[in-house]
C-alpha cells in the first residue's frame, strides 16, 4: 500500500473514532495526565517560560515594553477624554449610568465585589440600582458579562469571593433570560491537586477597573464592594428616628473596621455593629472614567488575565471560553495568552463583538489627555515575566518634580536604597532626590503626603491581634523618618532639612448619632432595639434575588431563613407600632448627620437642634479616622497617576499583588499660578487637585443625596467635570501659595488639637510608649470607642470646640510609639512573613 493511501486510511479511522466513547476516553486521559503533571511544577518554577514558543512570546513582550515609556506593555496614547471622581457617591452613580447603557460586553476586575452593593442611595428608594440587579438586567438584554475577582485565603481575608461567584451566577438560572451571560472567575487557585506548583497564598489580585463595550472604562481605587460608598462630607452616623427607610448604609455596608471587621459577608444583610451605638468608618477614594485609545489597553490587560486564568485553572472547563481580540490576532494572540491546544475544552469568543472601528475613540481623538496604562504583573498573576511599570512611573515623575508632589495613598512603605530590607521599592529614593535637588537649588518645593492614621483596620492597637497593623505602621515610620536610611535621614545627610520639604497628614471626621430621646423611648416601649430594626430593613431591601449559595436555581422552603425573616419583620412592626405614642409621627427636628458642619456653608454645631437636655446629646458625638484608600499622585498641577497601586512592595514590585494604573497629562492647559508666578497648569490635574484640597479644607459644600443632576456623577461621555468655580476654587488655585499653606497647616493644627481634647483620638504624638497609651486612652468599658472621652465636659463647650473643626485634615503623629517596639519579631512577624506587611 502506498504511503499516501496509508495516511488517508488512518486519517479516516481517526475521524470515525472521534465520534466514539473510546476517543472521549483518550482525550480524558490526556487531560488527566496534564492535571497530574502540574505536580512537576513544584520543582520547575519557570514552567511557563522554558519552552521555545514561550521564550519567543516573552522576547516579543520584552521588545514591546522596551519601546514604551516606563517599560510598560502599553504605549503612550494621545487624545483621551478623562474625568475624575472623588469619593464613592459620584463614582458609583456614574458606574450605574454606564452599566445601564452596555450593549455588548462588560469586563469587571475587582479585589472584592459585593453583588448587593447599592450604586445609588438611599437604598430603600433605589432598590433597582443594586449592583446584582443592574447586571441581571444587562445579562437579560443579551450583554455578555465577564468578571474576575481575587480568590482570597479565607483565614486572612473576609471578602468571600465564593459568595460573589455563586450569587452572580444564580441571577439568571437555566431556562431564564440571560442564562450563561454572566461568567465569574476566581484566582489564584488554592487546590493542591489542581495547581500544586502554582498556589499563591500571600499575594492578591488588586486591580479595580471596568470596561464597557470597548467604548468606555473606569479605573481607580474603588472596588464595587461594601464600605466604599461615601460623600464628600463623610458622615459617620446612620441613625434615622424618622424611619429606618432613610438609612444610607444597609447591612454590612455599614462598617467600622477599627471596631469590627466584616463578618460572614455571604450573609450580606447582617450587621453586628449597632448604628445606635457606633459610627462607621468614612471612606475617601479617587477614580477615573475615560474614552480613548487607553480603553483598548485596559481591555487587553483584562483579556490577558482572563485567558491566563482559563489556562491556569479552567483549562478543562467547557463553561469558560478563551477570549480573542481585534489587534491581537494570528501570530500576536500569544500576547494575550490565547492557547490552541490539540484537544481544546471551551470555545473561542472574539471581542469586541462589533467592529473595533465603530468605537467613537477609534474614529478620532475624543479629548486632550496624553495617557498611558501601567501595571504590576508577573508569572503568578498573568503568566508573564515581571513588569513593574507603575513603580517606574512613580519614580520618574516624582524625581522630575519641580514644584510639588501630592500623594494620597492607603500605605506608605518605601526604601531609599538597598539597605532597608525587607522593603525594596525605591519611590523613597525618588522623593529624596527631588527634595535634595530643590534644597541645593534653593527652590521652594513641597512633598505633601496624605495617608490613613491607622492602615489595615486594626481594633485597639495594643492588642496582640493588631500586631500585623503595628508592623505596617512600623515599616511606614521607618520609611519616613526612623533610622539612618529613612527618607528624612537621607535628606538630612546631604545637608538639607527634610522638615522644610515633607509634610504628612491624616484625615478625620466627626458626627452625631441621631439617637433622640423619642427613639430611645420607642426602643423601651416596644422592647426592640434599633439594631434589630436595622437588620429587618436590610432583610427587606436585600432579600430579593440571591439567597442561594450555589450556582443552581434557588429552592423554596428554607424554613430557618424564612423564620428569621419573619421574626425580624415582626420586630420592626412592634417598633413602628410605638411611633405615634412617642411622638415620632411628627417631624424630627434634629438632623440625622451633622457631618456637613465641617464643610462650606454647613452651619455650626452650636446651631444644631437637639430635642432634649444637651447633656444627653454628648453621649452621641462620635469621631473616626477618615480612611484614605485612593492611590493617587499629582505632580506640579500637570501629571496624575491613579489606579489600584499602593505605595508599598506589594503593589510596586510586580512580583507580589497585581495592579493597574493610568498616567495622565492634560495638554489642555489653563492659566494659573505657581508660588505667585503665572503658570500653565494641565486642566485635568489642576482641577482635580483643587477639588481635593477644597474637600480636605472644608471649602466645599456637603453633597445632596440625589446625584441625578450632579455633572460629577455622570460618565465621561455624558458631560465633563463640574469644577465648581467660585472664590474657594480661586483661593486654592496656586498650590504653593503661602495663604493656602497657612490655612492647610492651620486647619490641621486646630483639628488635631480638638480631636485630641474631645475624643483622645489615637494614634497621637503624646503616645510614645505603651504606658503612655494607657495613660492617654485607658482601657475600660466606661466609654464606647470613638465617643467623647470626658463625660464631665460641659455640653456647650463640646459644641463650641466642634465648631472650630474645618474640613478633615489632621497631622500624622510621627512620634507615635517612637520609644516602644511596635512590632516584635515572633510567630506573626518574622523573616518568612514580613514581606506580607510591606
Amino acid at each position: 500500500m502506498a504511503p499516501e493511501e496509508d495516511s488517508r486510511m488512518f486519517a479516516g479511522l481517526r475521524d470515525k473514532l472521534k465520534a466514539t466513547n473510546l476517543y472521549d476516553a483518550k482525550v480524558g486521559a490526556i487531560h488527566f495526565k496534564n492535571k497530574i503533571g502540574k505536580f512537576g511544577n513544584l520543582i520547575n518554577s519557570n514552567h511557563r517560560h522554558d519552552e521555545e514558543h514561550e521564550k519567543a512570546t516573552d522576547e516579543k513582550r520584552n521588545r514591546i515594553a522596551e519601546s514604551h515609556r516606563f517599560n510598560s506593555f502599553a504605549p503612550e496614547r494621545d487624545g483621551n477624554k478623562i474625568k475624575w471622581y472623588v469619593d464613592g457617591q459620584d463614582y458609583f452613580y456614574a458606574v450605574s449610568v454606564a452599566l445601564e447603557k452596555a450593549k455588548e460586553t462588560i469586563y469587571i476586575e475587582d479585589w472584592w465585589l459585593s453583588p448587593e452593593l447599592f450604586l445609588r442611595r438611599p437604598p430603600y428608594y433605589n432598590q433597582e440600582y443594586r449592583l446584582d440587579q443592574v447586571l441581571k438586567r444587562r445579562a437579560e438584554a443579551g450583554v455578555k458579562i465577564y468578571i474576575i475577582v481575587y480568590k482570597e485565603v479565607a483565614a486572612a481575608v473576609s471578602c468571600n469571593s465564593a459568595h460573589t461567584k455563586h450569587a452572580l451566577h444564580a441571577l439568571c438560572p437555566e431556562g431564564t433570560p440571560g442564562h450563561g451571560n454572566i461568567s465569574v472567575l476566581r484566582h489564584p487557585d488554592h487546590n493542591i491537586f489542581e495547581n500544586a506548583g502554582d498556589m499563591t497564598f500571600y499575594w492578591a489580585h488588586h486591580e479595580k477597573f471596568i470596561v464597557i463595550d470597548y467604548e468606555i472604562a473606569f479605573i481607580g481605587g474603588l472596588d464595587l464592594c461594601f464600605g466604599r460608598w461615601d460623600s464628600r462630607q463623610h458622615p459617620c452616623a446612620d441613625v434615622h428616628p424618622a424611619g429606618v427607610q432613610n438609612e444610607m448604609f444597609p447591612g454590612q455596608d455599614f462598617n467600622n473596621n477599627r471596631i469590627l471587621d466584616f463578618q460572614s459577608v455571604e450573609d450580606w444583610k447582617s450587621n453586628e455593629l449597632s448604628k445606635a451605638d457606633y459610627g462607621r468608618m468614612p471612606w475617601h477614594d479617587v477614580a477615573m472614567c475615560l474614552i480613548g485609545d487607553c480603553v483598548y489597553d485596559i481591555a487587553e490587560h483584562f483579556v490577558l488575565r482572563w485567558n491566563f486564568v482559563k489556562r491556569d485553572k479552567y483549562k478543562r472547563s467547557e463553561k469558560v471560553e478563551w477570549l480573542t481580540m481585534t489587534g491581537r490576532e494570528g501570530e500576536n494572540e500569544d500576547l494575550i495568552a490565547v492557547q490552541r491546544p490539540k484537544h481544546p475544552v471551551g470555545g473561542y469568543s472574539h471581542h469586541p463583538l462589533s467592529p473595533l472601528e465603530s468605537r467613537s475613540w477609534a474614529r478620532g481623538q475624543q479629548g486632550t489627555v496624553h495617557a498611558q496604562i501601567v501595571r504590576s504583573s508577573c508569572d503568578w498573576s498573568s503568566g508573564i515575566l515581571t513588569e513593574h511599570s507603575i513603580q517606574n512611573a512613580y519614580c520618574e515623575v516624582i524625581r522630575n518634580a519641580q514644584h510639588y508632589v501630592y500623594i494620597e495613598n492607603q500605605f506608605f512603605i518605601t526604601a531609599t536604597g538597598e539597605e532597608q530590607a525587607p522593603i525594596h521599592n525605591t519611590i523613597g529614593r525618588a522623593i529624596v532626590d527631588a527634595c535634595v535637588r530643590a534644597g541645593k537649588e534653593g527652590r521652594k518645593f513641597r512633598v505633601i503626603i496624605v495617608i490613613p492614621a491607622v492602615p489595615g483596620f486594626a481594633g485597639d492597637l495594643r492588642d496582640d491581634a493588631a500586631m500585623g497593623t503595628r508592623a505596617i505602621m512600623d515599616y511606614q515610620y521607618k520609611s519616613i523618618h526612623r533610622g539612618p536610611h529613612s527618607i528624612f535621614e537621607q535628606i538630612k545627610a546631604q545637608g538639607v532639612d527634610p522638615k522644610q520639604y515633607i509634610f504628612i497628614f491624616n484625615l478625620r471626621s466627626y458626627d452625631r448619632l441621631n439617637k433622640t430621646p423619642a427613639m430611645v423611648q420607642q426602643e423601651e416601649r416596644s422592647g426592640v432595639k434599633y439594631q434589630d430594626v436595622q437588620r429587618a430593613e436590610a432583610e427587606e431591601i436585600m432579600a430579593e434575588g440571591v439567597h442561594s449559595t450555589t450556582d443552581h436555581k434557588p429552592t423554596l422552603g428554607d424554613s430557618t431563613a424564612e423564620d428569621e425573616k419573619e421574626r425580624l419583620m415582626d420586630q420592626k412592626r412592634k417598633f413602628e407600632a410605638q411611633r405615634v405614642e412617642v411622638g415620632l409621627d411628627k417631624e424630627v427636628t434634629s438632623t440625622d448627620s451633622i457631618a456637613a458642619t465641617a464643610m462650606l456653608n454647613g452651619g455650626k454645631v452650636t446651631e444644631q437642634r437637639w430635642d432634649d437636655d444637651l447633656e444627653k446629646e454628648k453621649e452621641n458625638f462620635i469621631q473616626e479616622e477618615l480612611y484614605i484608600h485612593g492611590k493617587l499622585l499629582i505632580v506640579d498641577d500637570r501629571i496624575v497617576i491613579c489606579g489600584s497601586s499602593n505605595i508599598n512592595d506589594r503593589s510596586q514590585l510586580g512580583v507580589h499583588d497585581s495592579e493597574l494604573s493610568i498616567v495622565m497629562e492634560d495638554y489642555n492647559t489653563i492659566d494659573s499660578a505657581m508660588d505667585g508666578q503665572p503658570f500653565k497648569a494641565g486642566r485635568h490635574a489642576a482641577t482635580l487637585r483643587r477639588l481635593l484640597w477644597r474637600e480636605h479644607l472644608g471649602l466645599l459644600p456637603a453633597q445632596p443625596l440625589d446625584a441625578s443632576k450632579d455633572p460629577n456623577a455622570q460618565p465621561v461621555d455624558v458631560c465633563p467635570n463640574d469644577i465648581m468655580e467660585g472664590p474657594e476654587y480661586d483661593f486654592v488655585a496656586d498650590p504653593m501659595s503661602d495663604q493656602v499653606w497657612d490655612m492647610w497647616t492651620g486647619n490641621a493644627d486646630t483639628n488635631t488639637q480638638i480631636f485630641r481634647h474631645l475624643f483622645r483620638a489615637d494614634p497621637d504624638d503624646n503616645i510614645k510608649t505603651f504606658d503612655d497609651y494607657e495613660a492617654f486612652l485607658p482601657r475600660h468599658n466606661k466609654f464606647k470607642q470613638g465617643h467623647l472621652h470626658d463625660p464631665f465636659m460641659p455640653a456647650q463647650e463640646v459644641r463650641e470646640k466642634l465648631d472650630q473643626i474645618k474640613g478633615h485634615l489632621v497631622w500624622m503623629p510621627l512620634d507615635f510609639l517612637c520609644d516602644a517596639p511596635m512590632a516584635e519579631k515572633g510567630l506573626q512577624v518574622n523573616a518568612y512573613t514580613e514581606s506580607i506587611y510591606t
